[in-house]
């Protein structure tokens, strides 16, 4: 199983970021939920909402980390293509 969803991050003020997420049914039977335009941003949740929510969090985080850094913030800019084999 493998699907993906856009997240959408308010920023305080106006502005609302949009980052694809990549679901996938992990070993143990939980649902892991990765931003490939954030590196290393990775969750899981044992149903899909709570698989969403915790995604949600875990960019929100990643992304005030890299304010307080002074980093640039990420755009999405993943492409997602299907291939048949």
């Amino acid at each position: 199983m493998s699907i993906m969803y856009y997240i959408l991050i308010r920023e305080k003020g106006v502005k609302i970021m949009v980052y694809k997420v990549i679901l996938s049914e992990g070993e143990d039977g939980y649902i892991v939920a990765e931003c490939p335009a954030i590196a290393g941003c990775i969750s899981q949740g044992k149903t899909l909402p709570e698989a969403l929510q915790n995604i949600k969090e875990a960019i929100e985080l990643a992304l005030e980390c890299y304010k307080e850094e002074g980093k640039p913030i990420p755009e999405d800019h993943t492409k997602v293509e299907e291939i048949a084999v």
